[in-house]
């Protein structure tokens, strides 16, 4: 298939999960049956379908997809590791058969605990896919009782090796602080255990009471205490520290704290998130999946018996971002990454430099010690990152 240089991140959304968390607010469900699961796959190939078909067959968004080479694919959700893995080669043999895929492609698959096993993993491996997540989130067995985690932290440890035993040589852990109940000494001996294992990347995030969740209701009627905002904080610095510590050979670290809630190898950095942040074109596919291209940001419906119709009506909501759109995304998203954003890069994107509009921003941020410039773009100080929601906020 002839392209050009445009690259392009895949997103395939599997909404199923083994039991929903009580901190989750992504679009997942529990209880569907193996034939559920293969009728909304099969809804999934026709969605990869009418972007090879068509532009008039893809809900009218103005994309030719002959025009990209699709470099990341992430399969989340839920728990694509739920689903079987012939299904997961369904899906990657459609994707190479409508898209032009580098050969270097990074492709992802989300996987927790007791989902998968060394067949399942034998099997990702054989069919392509080059990088595991692992959702771990605490080992801590009260802990994820608590959260509503199905799986022990004994099964997570089995789980990783035999991930490593299967040949993946990329691998994720998301790990979670800030869980009421969570003590700065559990968190670093999660931390630490996990540094340990010497996973390639490692996501470590804040714990957040989303709205419709079961934690939400239990804050409401006063079952649930969160952490303060101190020791959050607390948490937050001990992982970086842990991050910076030599090891017991005495050499320093060698994972790089890229991103607020990440950290990798070098080599390891995570291409299909790293387009989030760098505002790089993607197409999300499947149910609730969201999409950035040409300007344009648009999502798919999270009605599920309305996207298995299998008709171009699956788009539910589109937005053109206007230049100002653009640049507050462009800020927002790229000052998550800790080399923060270039100057240059902003002024090649957007036609003018940075001072324009937000001279007084910038001025008041750096007088308050929250950025600072690099000599080529500016990024957030330790204490913007801990104060990066107030940050980011000037320049929305």
């Amino acid at each position: 298939m002839m392209t050009t240089n445009r690259k392009l991140g895949l997103y395939i959304h599997i909404p199923f999960c083994l039991s929903k968390c009580l901190y989750c607010d992504f679009l997942s469900f529990s209880g569907f049956s193996d034939e559920d699961q293969s009728r909304y796959v099969q809804s999934l190939l026709m969605e990869l379908d009418w972007y090879r078909d068509g532009r008039e067959k893809a809900g009218g968004i103005t994309i030719d997809i002959l025009d990209y080479e699709v470099d990341s694919i992430f399969i989340g959700g839920g728990t694509p590791s739920l689903i079987s893995a012939e299904l997961i080669e369904k899906l990657l043999n459609k994707i190479h058969e409508n898209f032009s895929v580098d050969q270097d492609c990074e492709i992802t698959i989300e996987a927790n605990p007791k989902t998968i096993d060394r067949h399942k993993l034998k099997a990702y491996r054989e069919v392509g896919i080059n990088r595991l997540s692992i959702g771990a989130q605490s080992l801590n067995p009260g802990l994820l009782d608590f959260i509503g985690r199905v799986h022990t932290p004994e099964e997570f440890l089995k789980n990783y090796e035999e991930a490593r035993a299967a040949g993946f040589e990329n691998i994720n852990v998301d790990i979670m602080f800030g869980i009421p109940g969570q003590s700065l000494e559990i968190w670093s001996d999660t931390f630490q255990r996990v540094l340990d294992l010497a996973p390639q990347h490692i996501s470590f995030y804040g714990l957040k009471i989303e709205e419709g969740t079961p934690f939400q209701l239990m804050k409401q009627n006063n079952e649930l205490v969160e952490l303060s905002d101190d020791l959050d904080r607390k948490m937050y610095a001990l992982a970086l520290s842990k991050l910076r510590e030599p090891k017991l050979n005495g050499q320093c670290s060698n994972y790089d704290h890229y991103e607020l809630s990440n950290a990798a190898e070098t080599k390891f950095h995570c291409r299909h998130n790293l387009k989030y942040w760098s505002m790089d074109e993607y197409l999300g596919i499947g149910l609730g999946a969201h999409s950035y291209i040409n300007q344009e940001r648009f999502s798919v419906t999270r009605d599920i018996a309305r996207y298995q119709k299998n008709n171009a009506s699956h788009i539910d909501w589109r937005h053109t971002n206007s230049k100002e759109d653009e640049i507050s995304e462009f800020i927002f998203t790229g000052m998550r990454k800790i080399e923060g954003i270039s100057f240059q890069n902003y002024e090649a994107r957007f036609g003018e430099p940075i001072s324009r509009r937000y001279k007084n921003q910038v001025s008041k941020l750096l007088r308050g010690g929250l950025i600072e410039l690099t000599g080529t773009g500016m990024k957030l100080t330790l204490l913007g990152i801990d104060l990066s929601n107030y940050v980011l906020s000037e320049f929305v």
